[in-house]
C-alpha cells in the first residue's frame, strides 16, 4: 500500500526501529503519541511525502491521548483515527463526548478538505452483521445503541463505509478477543473502518479485510482508490 495507518502504537518514535519501516519502502513516517507513556497513539507511514501533516485536532482533551493524525496530499487527505473505548462509565462518558466533538470537527474540516479518508479503530460495531453475537453484546460498549446511532449518523454526514460498499456478507471481522479461542472460532467484531468521503466514491476500487494477517488482536483492512 502507498499509505499505512496505525492505531494504538503505545510508543514514541524514539522507541521504534524506524530503519525497518524505511527499508520496507516508507521513508515518510509520522507519529503522534499520547502524553501518557505506553498508551494510545497513532501513526501514518507513507511512500510519498505529504504537502502537510496535521497532528491532532486542536481540541486538548482529544490530543492529550494522541488519537488523530492527518496527511494531506494533492488529491486526497488520509487520517489515522483511534476512538476511545468505553471500558467503564467514566471512559464511556469520555468516548461519547469525543464522538460528538469529533463529528463537529470533521463537519468543519470537510468544508476545506472534502476528499478525506478516515482510517482507524472506531471501537464501534455499526450493525448486527458486524458482530458475532449481537444479542448478548447489546449492552456492551462498542455495540451500544447510542454508539451505533452515532456511527450511522457519521456515515450519513457524508462518508462511505468502504468495506460494506463492496461486501455485504456476514462473518467479516477486524478484532477478536484473546479469550476463549475467539479468533480461531471467528467470534469477532468489525470495529475498524476506512471511511471514504462521498466525493471520492468514483475513485473507490476495492476494500478488503485481511484476517489471515496475525499481528495483534486486530487484523489489517485496506481500501484502494484510483486517481487519474
Amino acid at each position: 500500500p502507498d499509505v499505512i495507518c496505525i492505531q494504538e502504537t503505545k510508543a514514541n518514535v524514539d522507541q521504534v526501529e524506524v530503519e525497518e519501516i524505511e527499508a520496507a519502502g516508507y521513508p515518510h513516517h509520522y507519529w503522534y503519541s499520547a502524553h501518557k507513556k505506553g498508551y494510545s497513539g497513532v501513526a501514518i507511514f507513507s511512500k510519498y511525502e505529504p504537502k502537510h501533516v496535521e497532528y491532532g485536532t486542536g481540541i486538548d482533551f482529544m490530543d492529550f491521548e494522541g488519537r488523530n493524525i492527518r496527511l494531506d496530499f494533492d488529491e486526497v487527505s488520509v487520517m489515522s483515527l483511534y476512538l476511545p473505548s468505553g471500558t467503564n462509565i467514566a471512559r464511556l462518558e469520555h468516548k461519547l463526548k469525543y464522538m460528538a466533538d469529533f463529528q463537529d470537527y470533521i463537519n468543519n474540516l470537510k468544508k476545506d478538505i472534502p476528499n478525506l479518508v478516515i482510517c482507524g479503530d472506531y471501537n464501534i460495531c455499526h450493525e448486527a452483521i458486524d458482530i458475532h453475537d449481537p444479542v448478548r453484546n447489546k449492552n456492551v460498549s462498542g455495540f451500544l445503541p447510542v454508539e451505533r446511532e452515532w456511527l450511522g449518523n457519521f456515515i450519513d454526514s457524508g462518508f462511505i463505509d468502504s468495506f460494506r460498499h463492496f461486501n455485504k456478507e456476514p462473518h467479516n471481522y477486524t478484532w477478536w478477543s484473546y479469550r476463549a479461542n475467539s479468533r480461531a472460532n471467528n467470534k469477532g467484531w468489525r470495529i475498524d473502518y476506512n471511511m471514504v468521503a462521498q466525493p471520492l466514491q468514483e475513485n473507490l476500487k476495492r476494500a478488503v479485510i485481511l484476517p489471515e494477517a496475525h499481528h495483534s488482536d486486530h487484523c489489517p483492512h485496506m481500501v484502494e482508490l484510483q486517481f487519474p
